[in-house]
């Protein structure tokens, strides 16, 4: 055990990347006590990828690329603008509201980071805005992108632990609106605290049209529901709906209904029935192609192809960490390293709630330094039986663990998203942690109250009958 983990640290810490590091760490320690032939790294590893639930990943990726290079970015700040610029600090409002948008269809925080940031980081330093301020909203916001649904971290951890995956989607909702709330309500706050006005005039027009984008987003399930229970079958139902919002979308040129589609059409569909968590990937990248190709028209050959070669260097790096820490785990469980770990925890507590706050701890240091996916990938066989144990709801643990890995994401030295803010601001890394360091607060938060009421997680898939 010694030498796979020690050797792995200190891969690490010289800065070989993590996915090479546990593969070498992995071999070394296969080298050294030969409790297998080397033949088995390969096995292991292929059998880390060869799992249906992982082909959502690089169409999720995919729909993510092709929704920054549709226009769809633009349209979801322009309607985010719209609805809440008026208010005090109203770009920072704008900010967390076009990332609750966009993660219904990215299912990353980098992608979150990366796409709308951008737009939303330039926008409030041209309107005065310190940039340390749009860069800690920016990171904030971007970690509803896996919590939300789809979620790419769902699906990892979903295949890990034998978990449904739409139900852990189900599970992100009112948590992801949890969040929302307190991040609006800090915005709210400092603009107080530091005298942040309103960035676009109070205009009641665009308000209503805002609103009644919604409305008739909202109105589509419903009218699906209506038809199905006046006696249509659910598929002549939902094609009716689609051509209605159609017509309606063509006749009054709304700014963002088709894009608020998105996760409704991923949501309902998985809900009705329509398609797997895995198929909704393929349906989001079909949603993605008509809006950039036929409703916008803002696709062009060239930047399709760049799209798809993002999606390809994406998911080869993704999957390259997910076989590695494959093998990783698997060498964990031989040399009971994993058993040792867990009557290890196990004889500190048997507590669920003392677990929890641990587990939190422990997440909270594993996310500075690792990989989210290479996390879910190595810890998951660890603790889940551990959690399984003491009564934990296996779902609700999946939203702990995504939550905190994702404020992993914002923390040095290794918070991917971290890095990315700095690229796109300008600022050194160290300027933009502690740029970073005030919004976490809100997210320490969040990360409270899902941890100590599970009902905010459990509600709604068990009210759908997800689980029991």
């Amino acid at each position: 055990m010694l030498v796979l983990i020690g050797s792995f640290l200190v891969f690490m810490v010289v800065g070989i990347p993590v996915a090479i590091a546990m593969t070498i760490a992995s071999l070394l320690y296969l080298a050294v006590y030969g409790v297998a032939p080397e033949i088995i790294v390969a096995q292991r590893m292929i059998a880390g990828v060869e799992s249906f639930p992982l082909l959502a990943v690089p169409f999720f990726i995919l729909a993510g690329n092709l929704m920054n290079i549709a226009g769809v970015t633009g349209r979801i700040y322009a309607f985010a603008l719209h609805l809440v610029g008026w208010m005090k600090g109203g770009l920072a409002q704008v900010n967390i509201l076009g990332s609750v948008i966009f993660s219904g269809m990215s299912g990353t925080a980098l992608a979150d980071a990366a796409g709308i940031g951008t737009i939303e980081i330039k926008a409030m330093k041209d309107h005065g805005y310190p940039v340390e301020a749009a860069v800690g909203v920016t990171a904030a916001s971007a970690t509803l992108g896996p919590i939300f649904p789809p979620s790419l971290p769902f699906v990892i951890y979903g295949m890990m632990a034998n978990v449904s995956i739409g139900a852990l989607f189900m599970a992100g909702i009112l948590p992801g609106l949890v969040m929302t709330l307190l991040m609006m309500v800090t915005v709210a706050v400092f603009a107080h605290r530091y005298g942040w006005g309103s960035d676009t005039p109070f205009a009641l027009r665009k308000v209503i049209s805002a609103g009644f984008e919604i409305v008739v987003v909202l109105a589509f399930p419903a009218a699906v529901y209506a038809l199905v229970y006046a006696g249509m079958s659910l598929n002549v139902a939902a094609g009716l709906a689609l051509v209605a919002l159609l017509a309606l979308d063509w006749y009054f040129d709304f700014e963002a209904v088709m894009a608020l589609m998105t996760p409704v059409i991923l949501i309902g569909g998985m809900t009705m029935g329509w398609f797997t968590p895995t198929e909704a990937a393929v349906a989001a990248v079909i949603w993605s192609l008509f809006l950039g190709l036929v409703r916008y028209r803002s696709m062009t050959l060239r930047t399709l192809a760049k799209a798809s070669f993002d999606t390809i260097e994406t998911t080869a790096s993704v999957l390259f960490i997910v076989t590695a820490a494959s093998v990783f785990a698997w060498l964990l469980t031989v040399s009971q390293a994993a058993q040792l770990l867990s009557d290890g925890i196990l004889a500190i507590t048997d507590n669920p709630w003392v677990f929890l706050i641990l587990v939190n701890l422990l997440m909270l240091f594993v996310g500075c330094f690792l990989d989210t996916i290479a996390a879910i990938t190595i810890l998951v066989p660890i603790l889940l039986p551990i959690v399984n144990k003491l009564g934990i709801d296996p779902v609700h643990f999946g939203l702990i663990l995504t939550l905190n890995l994702m404020i992993g994401l914002l923390t040095p030295p290794l918070g991917v998203v971290l890095f990315v803010l700095s690229r796109i601001s300008q600022l050194s890394i160290e300027r933009t942690a502690l740029a970073i360091l005030p919004w976490l607060a809100p997210l320490m938060l969040a990360l409270v109250l899902i941890t100590f009421v599970p009902a905010i997680t459990l509600w709604l898939p068990t009210t759908l009958g997800l689980i029991r």
